[in-house]
């Protein structure tokens, strides 16, 4: 079963959308000729671009393509947006970048719109169902709400996206933190690497980030010292033995945690580190005595 959606229009809108409207009146609307809000004609457009009538559906989405780019930022800045419909702007108009960014920084855009706007490679583009919305009355006495079939995707032609690394070249410093804390892998193996201390630092206080993730920022041996010890004062991070170990053989980290940290380690690591050329030699020493000593006393 499809999932549902709440999507909402004016009651001076829904009149367009409407069953019962006559196909007249719907290309009326489908070609943007009435006097409606640039957010009402984007939500008509929506949904009249999965019309059962082929010449209504082709209007709306020729309609949707030709918004011009003022049109389309206002849209996208709109908080009442709904993410399906900024979906829809992500797949006909990704290659316009002031509307590319926006659409990144909306609050209300989903993980896959992202995942299109960043993850597509030039060829074909593979069909998606979207969930069917479902009809509810909003929280403005004026609204009316309009229900519709699931949708399938708009977008049919092939074209080539930005990649996530392109996106990221024309975000704002506030858009780049807001991807570090809430975005997804790909997001933050991007914004760890960013010039500005406060994204790469804003990772790390992303809830999704894993171990593993962690572990390779700690094996890195050019990474940044202050993610290092932010990660050294990270008790749950610690509890991995593997990250513990990293941290102890990554020459940046604070050499007073690295000696600390070495207590933890089994003679098989303390042995390994004790005849290793890739950690200081205050490390490697005190290895050696350790290793030495545990084999004494046992």
């Amino acid at each position: 079963m499809a999932e549902k959606v709440s999507l909402k229009l004016s009651a001076a809108a829904a009149a367009y959308v409407r069953p019962d409207t006559p196909k007249e009146t719907k290309l009326l609307a489908a070609r943007g000729e009435v006097a409606l809000s640039a957010g009402d004609l984007a939500t008509i457009f929506f949904f009249l671009g999965h019309d059962t009538d082929p010449e209504v559906r082709g209007a709306a989405i020729k309609s949707f393509r030709d918004l011009s780019e003022p049109h389309l930022i206002t849209i996208a800045e709109s908080a009442d947006t709904h993410p399906k419909i900024l979906d829809t702007l992500a797949r006909l108009h990704y290659l316009k970048p002031a509307v590319a960014a926006k659409l990144a920084a909306h609050p209300g855009i989903e993980s896959q719109t992202l995942a299109f706007l960043a993850e597509k490679v030039p060829g074909a583009i593979v069909p998606s169902k979207a969930p069917e919305p479902e009809a509810i009355e909003g929280e403005d006495p004026d609204a009316d709400a309009v229900e519709m079939e699931e949708i399938d995707e708009i977008e049919e032609e092939s074209e080539r996206l930005k990649s996530k690394f392109q996106l990221s070249q024309i975000m704002e410093i506030p858009e780049k933190i807001k991807m570090a804390l809430t975005g997804d892998k790909e997001w933050r193996s991007l914004m760890v690497k960013d010039s500005n201390s406060q994204v790469c630092l804003s990772v790390l206080k992303n809830p999704r980030i894993t171990d593993p993730e962690i572990l390779t920022l700690v094996s890195n041996s050019s990474q940044n010292e202050e993610i290092l010890r932010i990660v050294c004062l990270n008790k749950d991070w610690l509890k991995n033995y593997q990250i513990r170990k990293a941290l102890v053989q990554n020459c940046k980290t604070p050499l007073q945690t690295s000696l600390r940290l070495m207590t933890t380690l089994t003679d098989k690591d303390l042995a390994i580190l004790a005849k290793s050329r890739n950690v200081s030699s205050v490390i490697a020493t005190q290895a050696r005595k350790s290793f030495l000593n545990k084999k004494r006393s046992s």
